[in-house]
Order: structure tokens, then sequence, then C-alpha cells
């Protein structure tokens, strides 16, 4: 008997419900080689639902999403909409109301797709990047004062508590294992300078290390070490464990060096409860409707899903169906392929229906 997942599906702006279509499409595929089902719920969140109603994310929204194990998401951004507003109100809003601490980057390198790193290839740029997810910079503690002033006062204040940077490492560490590479989990941060705040995060990575986790090897990197590193020499990383803040501006790096947006996948995990994954690319409202966004990124989204739900050889096959693809495409930019949306997503279930 099919075992049955039923999945929740924000479409959202721009190319979004485009990329997620073709990840459904593959997914299906996959579905019928392993005996699977999925059972798509669709919600209509994002910019145009704004628009018309003023409404960005219901209440009813958050408890009726909390039933799935898994959101597939596209992009939340709309140009007819102010910066902020739909990010704030259902981005975020996600990640903390389910208790999403984890965001979850691959930085990976397919054979086929070109670097910017000229003399990097596949063996060198493989590594994960674990990043706290619900803490840090991004609770919006602070405020403004005198606005629009000569004197204006804007503070922004970063919240770190030992529960959830204890969460998040311990996390890290036990992904670290399962990973069995190097077995080496580098704690990315700022202790030199943000001596509060990174002082947590340092203690607390030693004393869990050194208690639970003696066969991890544990690193330390300043932020801006980490960043050079990246580019000059990616092969040193295995698993990097970082804060909010830090953890977003890094994981756009990883996504350039390993070839672009138009590969990298993200998830937002909560591992006892919904979790949600996406491409990180954005909405490109420009290529709305073109067929000429690359899909690639929404399709791994779903490997990555496939993965959480333990569904581990089907997210296996689905990885190598996409390393197979990446060497047909003539580029992963969009409108550069040498393929339509549709046809990405044709050539990726091809592969895996072989």
């Amino acid at each position: 008997m099919s075992k049955t997942y039923p999945i929740a599906v924000i479409g959202g702006d721009g190319t979004g419900p485009e990329v997620v279509a073709e990840g459904i499409k593959v997914l299906e595929v996959v579905a019928d080689k392993f005996d699977l089902k999925f059972d798509w719920h669709y919600f209509d969140f994002g910019g145009e639902r704004y628009l018309k109603t003023g409404e960005v994310l219901p209440d009813s929204a958050i408890d009726e999403l909390s039933k799935f194990k898994a959101i597939y998401l596209g992009a939340i951004g709309h140009p007819d909409v102010k910066p902020g507003i739909l990010e704030k109100g259902i981005l975020l809003r996600l990640r903390f109301a389910l208790e999403q601490y984890i965001n979850l980057r691959p930085i990976k390198l397919y054979p086929g797709v070109e670097s910017p790193l000229r003399d990097k290839g596949p063996e060198d740029i493989d590594f994960v990047v674990v990043r706290e997810n619900n803490e840090g910079l991004y609770l919006g503690a602070g405020g403004i004062f005198k606005k629009g002033t000569a004197q204006e006062v804007a503070i922004q204040e970063s919240i770190n508590t030992r529960f959830g940077v204890e969460r998040c490492l311990r996390y890290a560490f036990e992904y670290t294992r399962k990973r069995n590479k190097k077995k080496m989990l580098t704690l990315c941060g700022k202790t030199n300078v943000l001596t509060f705040a990174f002082g947590l995060w340092e203690r607390a990575f030693h004393e869990i290390g050194a208690k639970d986790y003696d066969d991890i090897m544990r690193d330390y990197a300043h932020v801006d070490a980490t960043c050079m590193w990246m580019v000059k020499n990616p092969e040193y990383f295995d698993v990097i464990v970082t804060d909010n803040m830090f953890g977003d501006i890094i994981t756009d790096l990883g996504a350039m060096i390993q070839g672009g947006m138009g590969i990298a996948a993200g998830g937002n995990i909560n591992p006892e409860g919904t979790s949600m994954f996406e491409p990180i690319g954005g909405s490109a409202p420009k290529y709305t409707g073109q067929g000429k966004i690359n899909p690639l990124a929404a399709i791994s989204a779903g490997q990555m899903m496939l993965e959480f739900l333990g569904e581990e050889a089907a997210a296996e096959l689905l990885e190598e169906a996409v390393m197979k693809a990446c060497r047909e495409l003539k580029s992963l930019s969009a409108g550069k392929m040498g393929y339509t949306t549709s046809e990405v997503g044709d050539l990726v279930a091809g592969y895996v229906a072989e």
C-alpha cells in the first residue's frame, strides 16, 4: 500500500508558481517509482491575495499549515507590495510560528555546472550551512527615536538565548555526524567584537561538543574569514553553524560558488514539526509567465523535502536526476538555459523515470 504524504503548497509570487509546478511534476514521477503518494493542498498566500484583500496571512493559516509535515514554497515578493510586508508577514511569521528554528543550506557544486571559482570543482565545493532561524537580529527587537530628524536613533538588537542556541548547535552536531564526511563542525561567529552574543555561542558550542559529541572535530572561524575561505578554500569546510544574520549572508555567497541561484535550495526545519522547503532565488517577477526561469532550485527543494520525510532513496535518485540535467543545460541563468522552464522539468522527470 502506498505511503501518503499530505503537503501544503504555497506557489507565492512571480515565477514561484511556475517552478513549484515543475517540482510537483517531477515529484509525481518519483512517487510512481517508489510507491508513494503526495496529497497536495494549495494555498494562495502572497502578493496578489494581499493586494485584493489587504490580508497577508490570516491567523487561521498557522493552525491549518501546522497540520502538514511539510510546506512546498515557490517564492514570496511582489513588485507592487512594499518590501518587508510579505517577507515579514509570511516568511518570517511562518518560520517563527511553526518553530522552524533551522535554516538548512547545502552548498554543492554539481558536475557540469560552472562556478566563478575557476580552479575549483565538485570535489572542492560540498559543504552545508546550518543557520539558526528563529532568533538574532531577525526578531525585530529595538526601535526608532526621533524618526526623520537629524537626531534620529535606530536600534536593532540581536536576541540569543541559551535554549535557542543550544538546539541549533545540537542539530548541527547531529547533522555532521549523520553526514559522516570530515566530521568537522565549524562555528562561524565574531567573538572578538560581538563578545556577548558569540560568547554564548562559543561557550555552548564547546560545552555541548565536549560532553556529547567528542567524535566531531570542533572548529571556529570569524565570519569575515569564513567568507574569505569559502572563496579561497571551500574544500576546507564540512558543516558550518552560525546565527541568523551571518547565516543569511554566507549562504548567498555559497549559492554563487555552487553555480548561482538557479540551483540553490533551502529548508526551514522544525525536526519535530512542520518544515518548509523553497528555492532561495526569490520571485523574479520580470520573468513571470515567460518560461525562462530555471526550476532546478525548486526541484532540489523537493529533493530536500523527500530527505526530510525519510524517503532517502527517493531523494538520492532525484538528486542524481538533477545532476544529469545540469549537464544538458547551456547555463543555469534564466533565459540562457537552452530549454524552457517546463522542458527542464521534463528533462529531470525523464531521468527519474529511467
